[in-house]
């Protein structure tokens, strides 16, 4: 995930016509952070992980 959003900084930062969209690289981000963020809420619902009843 940081990697991608680096490598968006540093083509918006370029401003190359030639080069792949930022928003190729923010969207893998979302993507990514999305497919762990569903890995996690499977975990919970399967029983996997068991969250915390107080988290404080």
């Amino acid at each position: 995930m940081i990697f991608n959003l680096f490598k968006a900084m540093f083509i918006m930062n370029k401003n190359d016509p030639d080069a792949p969209r930022m928003s190729k690289y923010i969207g893998r981000r979302v993507l990514l952070s999305g497919l762990i963020v569903l890995i996690l809420l499977i975990g919970i619902v399967t029983g996997f992980i068991t969250p915390n009843p107080r988290p404080y």
